[in-house]
Formats: C-alpha cells, sequence, structure tokens
C-alpha cells in the first residue's frame, strides 16, 4: 500500500485541470488545520474550500466500492477506518470555518468543477 499514489491521481489531476480552465487558483496538499498529519488534496485558502478527491475503494463508495474476498474482515476495518478519518477531518475543517467539498473519482471531472466553482465563487 506504501506504493499506492497518495497525490496527483489521475482523478485528481483531472478535476484541478477543470478547475484551472475555469480560472479558478488553488493550491494543493495543503496541511488540515488542527491535525498536520493530513493534508487537504486542493484548497482555496482565501475562500477556506477544501476540495478532497476520494477513490471508491479507499473510502467505500456506496456505487462502485468492492471489498476484496481474501481478508475480508480486515479490509472492512480499513475501510470503516478510512471513512471514520474523513468524518474527523470534515469536522476539523468545519471547526475551523472551511467548507468542505469531496468528490468521488468516478465523478466526470467537469461536473465536479462546477460543484467546486459554485461553492468558491459563493465565498
Amino acid at each position: 500500500m506504501s506504493n499506492l499514489a497518495r497525490r496527483d491521481t489521475r482523478p485528481e489531476v483531472a478535476l484541478r485541470q477543470a478547475m484551472h480552465q475555469r480560472g479558478l487558483r488553488y493550491r494543493i496538499q495543503v496541511h488540515v488545520p488542527g491535525n498536520r498529519r493530513r493534508r487537504i488534496d486542493v484548497a482555496f485558502t482565501r475562500a477556506k474550500v477544501a476540495v478532497f478527491v476520494d477513490g471508491c475503494f479507499w473510502h467505500g463508495c456506496p456505487d462502485h466500492g468492492t471489498r476484496p474476498q481474501t481478508n475480508r474482515e480486515w479490509w472492512d476495518w480499513k475501510i470503516a477506518r478510512n471513512k471514520e478519518r474523513d468524518l474527523d477531518t470534515n469536522h476539523l475543517l468545519t471547526e475551523a470555518g472551511w467548507i468542505v467539498v469531496r468528490v468521488w473519482e468516478h465523478e466526470h471531472p467537469a461536473e465536479a468543477a462546477d460543484r467546486v466553482e459554485r461553492v468558491v465563487r459563493s465565498r
């Protein structure tokens, strides 16, 4: 698992390109306030909008999430722990005055960028 990409994944890069085409400027891999071990995938620091691109497998997508047959109990625990961490991260950011936008990797980048743009421009 340590060899897996944690940043600059294909869905994340596609979303960033779509947002950049809309004139949105952002920072990547910004530390989460209150927990320096976690990072925001795409951050609009002035507007305080945090965007996360969640993988369907790792974050338990209700539509596309799968469960391996081998060592199923451990994987169930692992994915449940990822979901708990996501909720805790959302809570930390909300408490710090940020708005959190979560995008699934299967979402079309243009549609996700539209959603992010509406949030950023409303701030």
